[in-house]
């Protein structure tokens, strides 16, 4: 309503309102948005439905977050005809309107028609909101290049064969004023000390950095850098969770949102693998870690919160074991947050990127942590494998499946407790989360995890165990030689550039909304 009567004060008609006005609708939620212009345009102002809704459809964009099915949201019919019921009844000719289109392209094929419906008939009428979103935009866009590929491949596939000029990728990006500037002022100095300051608001400038990753003297102001961020979070770690850690220690950190796609789990089944590998061997050369967890959970997401519980139960274990809390130390920060991130980010060594390939739409942390030297540990998913290209694979710990493969082995039949019989070191880990040791007093409260690991494993962590820990293995020799791992983490600072807000900004600006820069 404010927008429309705002534009009303500088023009003197709604007809040039698209070419004024640009909404973009940030995921699902705000798809209701559509309908509600729809209906000011139609009941308020008197616009026919045709001229209506091409004004409508020019002036909303939508971007799309997840590649989750059960995501995307759905709501049901009854509650649109008891709260808006108007809304309901514009939904339901923008339907019946859309799927005359359908049938007039594609004749005769009543399972696409069905598909592509707005309202989901089976099992209790719903609207499907991201349906909506794509039909009363002008653009369909994803937020890395695998993510925009897979909904047009799949996701959103009988749309992109509809309107395929629609589809758009916009690669997500960070801002780099607050995520290295303000975040660690250090390095920011000692960056623009070697480049200038142009890398603030041309961030592709960084590159000009890649040279000095030769230059002995410059890797060890960066070394330096990072080892006075560390103290400052390991100071923080011991004020907050009582655990004093080696500040020496690799900081091998995964902070995001609890989901069980992001594989937050697999990165405990490698901390109690490394546990058991020390338990058998207290003379073992392993390179100490210090492994921070941070995230939240949803309140109803049970699954997620267990998963906390088992990080923390972990901890407790590993941290009071004196054979084992010299080289592993484990830590859950509460409270996941900016300013708590940005505490975490200029600390960390090494960055955990490990979702299940083909399931994360981009990602924004993947480029915090390399934007402040950390080095990536990830699957070929979201956003990795556009910050892989750009920082050069050697400078990049991949490992896992590709999301072809994962779906290939979804068709082919996946069986995860074949990975459980045949490889002894996951089948001790999976045993002894089982047998309740890490939670002696409730012995059975994290076999429901084993269990879905076992018997489904949605995320396909059983799969790429052994190819996760191996590639760990890696990361450990690597950052043994400290010169190396210093000047693979200066490439990857360098190799930024790309991940600027500015330039997504830009993008969305130009190629959607048809807005040019003002000079201030």
């Amino acid at each position: 309503h404010d927008i429309v009567r705002r534009h009303l004060v500088a023009y003197p008609s709604l007809e040039n309102f698209s070419d004024k006005v640009a909404i973009q609708l940030n995921d699902t939620h705000p798809a209701v948005a559509i309908p509600e212009l729809l209906r000011i345009f139609v009941d308020e102002h008197g616009i026919p439905w045709e001229r209506a809704w091409e004004l409508t459809q020019h002036t909303f964009g939508y971007t799309n977050h997840t590649l989750l099915s059960e995501a995307l949201e759905t709501w049901p019919v009854e509650l649109f005809q008891r709260l808006l019921p108007r809304h309901l009844t514009i939904i339901y000719e923008i339907n019946r309107r859309f799927l005359r289109q359908v049938m007039n392209r594609f004749p005769y094929d009543e399972p696409r028609i069905a598909r592509m419906s707005l309202i989901d008939d089976a099992g209790g009428k719903r609207i499907r909101m991201a349906y909506l979103a794509v039909v009363g935009s002008h653009s369909v866009n994803g937020v890395a290049a695998l993510h925009t590929e897979l909904l047009k491949a799949d996701l959103l596939k009988d749309f992109n064969e509809m309107f395929p000029e629609r589809f758009n990728n916009k690669t997500n990006g960070v801002t780099p004023r607050r995520w290295l500037l303000a975040a660690n002022p250090l390095l920011a100095d000692a960056i623009t000390a070697r480049i200038g300051e142009g890398w603030i608001t041309h961030l592709d400038e960084l590159q000009k950095l890649a040279p000095h990753a030769d230059d002995p003297v410059f890797r060890d102001e960066v070394r330096g850098i990072k080892q006075r961020n560390k103290d400052q979070l390991a100071r923080y770690i011991e004020t907050e969770n009582k655990i004093a850690v080696d500040r020496n220690s690799l900081f091998d950190v995964q902070v995001k949102r609890l989901h069980e796609y992001k594989r937050q789990l697999l990165n405990v089944l490698h901390v109690i693998a490394l546990y058991l590998r020390v338990k058998k061997n207290p003379e073992l050369a392993l390179v100490p870690r210090t492994f921070v967890f941070g995230g939240k959970a949803a309140p109803a997401y049970s699954t997620a919160k267990l998963i906390i519980k088992l990080i923390n139960s972990v901890a407790g274990v590993v941290n009071a074991d004196p054979q084992v809390n010299e080289k592993l130390k484990v830590v859950f920060l509460a409270n996941y947050r900016v300013s708590l991130a940005e505490r975490i980010f200029p600390a960390s060594d090494l960055s955990e990127q490990i979702s299940t390939a083909g399931k994360e739409a981009s990602g924004t942390g993947n480029m915090k942590f390399a934007l402040n030297g950390a080095l990536t540990i990830g699957t070929l998913d979201g956003a990795n494998i556009e910050i892989r290209d750009e920082v050069a694979p050697e400078n990049f710990f991949l490992f896992g499946m590709t999301a072809q493969q994962v779906s290939d082995l979804w068709k082919q039949g996946y069986r995860p407790r074949d990975h459980y019989e045949q490889n002894a070191e996951l089948k001790g880990v999976l045993d002894l989360i089982w047998s309740g040791f890490f939670e002696p007093e409730h012995p059975d409260t994290f076999r429901p995890l084993v269990q879905s690991l076992l018997d489904q494993d949605p995320y396909m962590l059983l799969a790429d165990f052994q190819s996760y820990v191996d590639c760990q293995a890696r990361v450990s020799e690597a950052f043994l030689d400290k010169d190396r791992w210093t000047k693979m983490a200066i490439l990857n600072i360098a190799k930024m550039g790309k991940f600027s807000s500015d330039r997504t900004i830009r993008e969305y600006a130009g190629e959607i909304w048809r807005a040019a820069p003002v000079p201030l």
